[in-house]
């Protein structure tokens, strides 16, 4: 159905059927083209459905006009099934709650929407939990699971989904509600008589192992297996009935939980010894290489590969005797025993993120799914897994397995070429052998994530052509319209059609950043977004930031993938038609904070920040843009022009006058509910011209020379905090100097520090050297690359030497070390400059190692800056709080206020929202004395804006220790104490 008086009857007859939303808009049917797989598939529209009469109502419209239904849950899945050409029901946006929980019976009744993670909330509190557990528990749905049969690392301990169901209510596609069970209880007319009739075939025609997912589960429908009509559901993709509510079987959880990491020569040699543990009753005998584990990863015992085998127990040491008795029977290279539950956490992280991390071969080439989870004999792996990798290289292709091992059971991504004829052609032939191969070893084409388009087409190769015939005429029961995911399992599509690349252009997009991690390619960029959705967390742990704008409104359009889904579609430009100007990819990148935490947080290392600084680079040129982007984009310039004129102080006055700062606030596209923040009456710049003293010339035994960047906001709003940096590096031995205001013709020679201070070269011109942050926020690129450029050019003097420079400010140290060489890819000076650039604290420990900072003693609260977070890491911030005993954790998440976003009209709600997500409760709770720490100035503001409350930089508090000051007292407790303000 294409035509649009059709396409609007059909909006039509659902908007007055449905109680839910219909969206048949632009924005909403982009965000469902694609799952986590390589297919896309362009719906008509979808619904939120608030309940099984919804559902009904929706199925009995479709019906009539002969439109496709899929139930999508979160939109994970691997190989394509959650994607169509219809109608998608999206269960997330209400019917996603627990309906009740029974401990004593140990059950659950679920809607399909619910998250994995609010169910594992719910039954914690009573020792109980859901048995499977895939990686993307965070944002997976029950209705998901049970569509593709999930499992998870538990799975050698508590099964599958299916093992985990006891009823199940569905409605079928002619809209009869079933309630599905054992002793065929649901079977639609006809099943049992099917199923009584090849009895034969079924006994016989299923292999027996852990992880069989691929097809019908009729087995389970066999007498000696009670006839369980609702097992036989799971797995079936969608193509049998609509899930409208579930009851589920809970297990307790151990009490104490230990792991076992096993290293080994490798992955062979993992797989080899995996089955010989399952005797031993372990919780997971989970498998990884060498090539999925970060560089930087710590807590892994020697070895190439690796085994996670958890133990459990009613006691620590119970759970510990489990694990030494596992190590002593594993025959490994070497092992590690972990019971500390955070560096158990942080090892699981490394497991759990292998799904993104494995989209990236070492040397950047892109790798996908396909054949993302086939299943052997767990005793069979170590043969299968050798002779995986010699078809690997007989098609001269790469891939990086991990999963399962105790099941048999093997994720991997390969570097399939799946933008040509000759790569999709190898695709196909590769799948074929591999199918093959699956097979001769007794396994299933898909152990965990069902058979969707990316298998479907070879089930034959397992099962032969009957049985496959046999799921055709049990589809047929179920769903005789054939409405229902048509295309999936039986009667499939193509394994090479529908693929998502091919509507991409074929030539490299015009852009104006470099993208030098995906070779210049924006499109490449955008499909790093694989939709494994680890951006739809809806609760932050730790110190992770991506993505608050989802967290604060569920908004799928406000994630991550929502984004690159956007982008990805304006690139194909079918459905989204404006390019570049596309009001649909604006209004999805508006709340965007640009906090980078995708940058870091997201497994596949999307830069959603880079990307809308690349689009509303594109959008507004030659247009006029928001006033935003004028007020505080140009703010560098403003500030400077207030610091010539020194009129801060007749500003600051004009400011207090509320009509005068409401009129200003919406000229210059401010929210009306913020405050102007002050300037400073004296710039840090001039404080440091009529210093008394100048230790950047001292004499013989002074310490390493280290350039201090005087940012707009140390330099204009807090001043403070340069001055303090100046007096904590000074003591610690560094000798400071400020980065030259004169472009030299001639660079100086030696180490540069006298013509850093006084050059006296001949020159070519006079500027200030910026990072040019707030010109990228806004899109303003070509701006920021003239910037820039005049600073590259003052730094000269400064990159003949070997002085690093100390940055104060995190975005502006992120913006030099990452926006800088990549809006400037083919100057040398940029690559060296993003080299040289420290934080404050790598400064001491690099440059002054020998140093004690003053002890402090004190208690702190606070955030780390996301930007930190996500490019600058905060290990030296960690040690050197450590030794000036500053005990206690900072908190992730984003401040809110984010650099300009928070000042813009139309962002206030979201701005503050984020900062109750983290920031403010945990200065709320910070106990008597504590130091709030926050090194960037919105941090800072924003904590003083909404709480009233002065955070500071480290930098300040060390130099108020050096000084011994009694003011130190005076810094935040407890909630609601304000501290002194800059001038």
């Amino acid at each position: 159905m294409t035509d649009l008086g059709d396409l609007s009857e059909l909006r039509t007859e659902l908007r007055r059927a449905v109680r839910g939303e219909v969206a048949f808009d632009v924005t909403s049917r982009a965000l469902v083209t694609m799952d986590a797989s390589n297919y896309r598939r362009v719906p008509l529209g979808v619904v939120a459905p608030r309940d099984a009469d919804d559902v009904a109502a929706v199925l009995e419209v479709c019906r009539a006009r002969g439109v496709p239904v899929v139930a999508r849950g979160g939109g994970t899945s691997i190989a394509g099934q959650a994607t169509g050409t219809g109608v998608v029901l999206d269960f997330t946006r209400h019917m996603n709650r627990v309906l009740a929980l029974d401990p004593g019976e140990r059950t659950a009744v679920v809607q399909p929407g619910v998250v994995l993670d609010r169910l594992q909330e719910a039954a914690a509190p009573h020792g109980l939990r859901f048995g499977p557990d895939p990686s993307t528990h965070s944002r997976c749905t029950l209705g998901g699971m049970i569509g593709n049969n999930a499992c998870g690392s538990h799975s050698v301990a508590w099964g599958t989904t299916a093992g985990s169901v006891r009823e199940l209510s569905v409605l079928t596609a002619r809209g009869r509600p079933l309630r599905l069970g054992r002793e065929w209880a649901g079977a639609p007319d006809g099943l049992r008589e099917l199923v009584e009739s090849e009895l034969a075939r079924v006994r016989t025609g299923f292999p027996r192992l852990p992880r069989r997912i691929s097809g019908y589960a009729l087995d389970a429908l066999l007498p000696e297996n009670g006839a369980d009509v609702a097992r036989s559901f799971c797995g079936s993709e969608g193509t049998l009935g609509v899930l409208t509510e579930a009851v589920v079987r809970l297990v307790e959880m151990p009490r104490a939980r230990v792991l076992a990491v096993l290293g080994y020569a490798d992955e062979g040699a993992a797989a080899d010894a995996a089955a010989g543990l399952l005797s031993y009753r372990p919780l997971t005998v989970e498998g990884m290489a060498r090539d999925l584990v970060p560089s930087a990863a710590a807590g892994l015992p020697r070895g190439d590969a690796w085994l996670f085998v958890e133990t459990g127990g009613e006691t620590a040491g119970q759970a510990r005797a489990r694990a030494e008795a596992i190590v002593r029977a594993a025959d490994a290279v070497d092992a590690a025993i972990v019971g500390d539950p955070a560096a158990q956490r942080a090892l699981w992280r490394i497991r759990e993120d292998a799904s993104g991390t494995a989209t990236r071969m070492p040397d950047g080439t892109e790798a996908w799914p396909g054949w993302e989870d086939c299943a052997v004999p767990p005793e069979r792996l170590g043969a299968y897994l050798r002779r995986f990798r010699e078809l690997l290289a007989a098609h001269g292709l790469r891939g990086a397995p991990y999963g399962h091992f105790g099941d048999g059971c093997i994720h991997v991504r390969i570097d399939f070429d799946l933008l040509t004829p000759a790569g999709i052609g190898r695709f196909r032939r590769f799948s074929r052998e591999l199918a093959e191969l699956v097979v001769a070893h007794g396994g299933s084409l898909s152990g965990e994530h069902g058979d969707g388009q990316a298998r479907a087409e070879l089930l034959p190769t397992m099962y032969g052509e009957r049985t496959v015939a046999l799921f055709e005429r049990v589809k047929g029961l179920w769903d005789p319209d054939d409405l229902l995911n048509p295309g999936m399992l039986v009667r499939p599509a193509p394994l090479d059609a529908n693929l998502r690349f091919a509507v991409l252009p074929r030539r490299p997009v015009d852009v104006t950043f470099g993208y030098t991690a995906d070779r210049g390619d924006f499109s490449a960029a955008v499909r790093r977004c694989v939709g494994v959705a680890k951006c739809r967390t809806t609760e932050v742990s730790g110190a992770a930031v991506m993505c608050p704008s989802f967290r604060v409104t569920g908004e799928e359009e406000h994630s991550t993938r929502g984004r690159a889904r956007l982008l990805h579609e304006m690139l194909a430009g079918e459905l989204v038609t404006d390019g570049w100007r596309s009001a649909e990819v604006r209004d999805a990148l508006d709340l965007c904070l640009s906090c980078k935490g995708c940058r870091s947080d997201c497994p596949v290392g999307v830069d959603m920040a880079t990307y809308k600084a690349e689009f509303l680079h594109h959008h507004y040129a030659g247009r006029r843009r928001p006033a935003a982007h004028y007020a505080l984009g140009w703010l560098p310039v403003w500030l400077r022009w207030t610091a010539r004129t020194r009129t801060a102080p007749l500003l600051n006055a004009l400011a207090a006058l509320r009509p005068l700062a409401s009129a200003v606030k919406r000229l210059g596209g401010i929210t009306p509910e913020r405050g102007i923040p002050r300037l400073a009456r004296e710039p840090f710049t001039r404080w440091w011209r009529r210093r008394p003293y100048a230790p950047a010339d001292g004499g013989e035994g002074a310490g390493d020379l280290v350039v201090l960047w005087p940012d707009t906001f140390t330099e204009h709003l807090s001043p403070s905090v340069g001055r303090a940096a100046v007096r904590v590096l000074e003591a610690a031995g560094l000798r400071v100097a400020l980065p030259p205001t004169l472009r030299l013709r001639h660079p100086p020679v030696g180490d540069g520090s006298s013509a850093l201070l006084n050059p006296v070269s001949v020159l070519r011109g006079r500027g200030r050297v910026c990072c040019g942050l707030t010109y990228v926020s806004t899109g303003q690129l070509e701006r920021a690359r003239a910037v820039l450029r005049r600073t590259l050019d003052l730094m000269e003097p400064v990159l003949e030497t070997d002085a690093p420079v100390v940055v104060l400010e995190p975005s502006c140290a992120a913006a030099l070390r990452t926006d800088l060489p990549e809006l400037l890819p083919g100057d040398p000076r940029a690559r060296r400059l993003a080299d040289r650039v420290l934080t404050f604290a790598e400064a001491l420990r690099r440059h002054a190692p020998g140093w004690t900072p003053p002890r402090l003693d004190r208690p702190v609260a606070g955030q780390t800056h996301c930007h930190q977070h996500a490019v600058l890491g905060d290990a030296a911030d960690r040690r050197l709080r450590e030794a000036a005993g500053l005990t206690g954790e900072l908190s992730g998440g984003c401040c809110g206020l984010a650099g300009n976003f928070g000042f813009e009209k139309g962002h206030w709600e979201v701005s503050a929202a984020c900062a109750e997500e983290q920031l403010l409760p945990s200065v709320r709770r910070a106990p008597a004395g504590a130091v709030v720490l926050a090194d960037g100035f919105s941090c800072r503001t924003q904590l003083d804006q909404l709480a009233g409350v002065r955070g500071r930089h480290l930098a300040e508090v060390l130099a108020e220790g050096l000084e011994g000051l009694e003011g130190l007292e005076g810094l935040e407790g407890p909630a609601g104490q304000e501290g002194r303000r800059d001038s």
